[in-house]
């Protein structure tokens, strides 16, 4: 009877355990149905949707017709609503035109829309794209994108290097190339852009590029733009070697190196402002794209211009957008600190425009 009766309690206890883990399945099954998150895509849009009001409310952007037809020329880029655009862009803009606005540093800011600037920009017409050529700041590849867009070329990967920058053959017309009414029609209507990188690393860009390493098909920079700096520029006159940076930083801040330039003819571009290049507070541009996060900008400007389905910008090896500071002081360490202050007397326009700090070691 004893045993009878522990086997009934045993069974008891087991049905027991049966019953609580049956409804505790339950139970859980419920929570998970009632509270489950919803989609987890959807649930992330609001909040940056709601963010992105805010920000663009304490950062005072012109009224939205204004930015809706200025960043529509082609009426593929945006919806008209503004907080589709990248804070960081509207921001670039926004600290452009108030240094446009600033008396203080007008002589350093503005320009003439010359034809020495229509002659950098590059015109698309197939979508409505002006691109101005900023030298040492990975313009060859863009030029590659609109040699594309304009039909000369089916790919990028098919065009040859010689091509790229042969404006007779690439089919990449100038903007100087049209009648003013053509050229301000354009310069109303079309997406414009541009891309910077840090003013005095572009100039060690620059330097490397035409006065050390120098490509064979470009000697005139080692063998008549260097030896004319040197003649002029160089303090130790029996120093044999060829073009030195300090030579070509003296070169740079002096306040009549204009005399010089107008030898070197359009070779300049390559050291010049990107305010003398492209008049950024004449011509109204839509974005500016820098090259420290040309990663990100890139693919920003192809969606911008409405041109992301049809091209992609080259790929961009690592670490090679990523502004150097080591480098940078490297150069300028054996460089007075008077030719360095008027050195960046004259590019401060480009620091100030485009959100670039003042060095370091122009602080020290």
């Amino acid at each position: 009877w004893l045993m009878s009766d522990n086997m009934h309690h045993q069974w008891l206890l087991l049905a027991a355990c049966f019953w609580v883990i049956f409804m505790f399945m339950v139970a859980s099954k419920f929570i998970t149905l009632t509270f489950k998150d919803p989609d987890d895509y959807g649930a992330k849009q609001e909040p940056l949707i709601l963010t992105a009001v805010t920000k663009v409310e304490e950062v005072h952007v012109p009224e939205e017709k204004h930015w809706a037809e200025e960043f529509q020329p082609t009426g593929k880029a945006f919806s008209g609503n503004l907080i589709h655009q990248p804070l960081v862009h509207m921001e670039r803009l926004e600290l452009l035109r108030n240094v446009c606005r600033d008396a203080a540093l007008r002589n350093l800011s503005h320009t003439t829309v010359s034809k020495f600037v229509l002659d950098r920009i590059f015109v698309c017409d197939k979508h409505k794209i002006l691109f101005c050529q900023t030298p040492k700041v990975g313009n060859t590849q863009w030029k590659k994108v609109l040699i594309v867009l304009n039909g000369a070329f089916s790919s990028i990967e098919e065009i040859p290097e010689n091509i790229v920058h042969d404006h007779e053959k690439n089919g990449l017309p100038r903007l100087s190339s049209f009648s003013d009414f053509e050229i301000k029609k354009r310069l109303n209507l079309y997406f414009k852009f541009f891309i910077v990188r840090d003013p005095f690393e572009r100039l060690i860009s620059a330097f490397k590029d035409k006065f050390v390493h120098n490509p064979r098909f470009e000697p005139w920079y080692r063998h008549e733009i260097a030896p004319g700096i040197i003649r002029k520029y160089r303090k130790n006159r029996t120093e044999t070697k060829g073009l030195q940076f300090e030579d070509f930083v003296r070169y740079l801040g002096d306040p009549n190196h204009r005399w010089l330039d107008v030898q070197f003819g359009d070779h300049i571009i390559h050291w010049v402002t990107y305010v003398e290049l492209c008049a950024p507070c004449e011509i109204t541009y839509s974005v500016i794209g820098h090259h420290e996060t040309l990663e990100n900008d890139a693919p920003y400007i192809l969606k911008a211009a409405g041109i992301d389905h049809l091209v992609s910008y080259p790929t961009i090896p690592p670490g090679i957008t990523v502004y150097n500071k080591t480098k940078v002081e490297r150069y300028f360490s054996g460089i007075s600190k008077r030719d360095i202050r008027r050195l960046y007397a004259r590019f401060e326009g480009d620091f100030k425009l485009f959100g670039y700090r003042e060095p370091d070691f122009l602080l020290n």
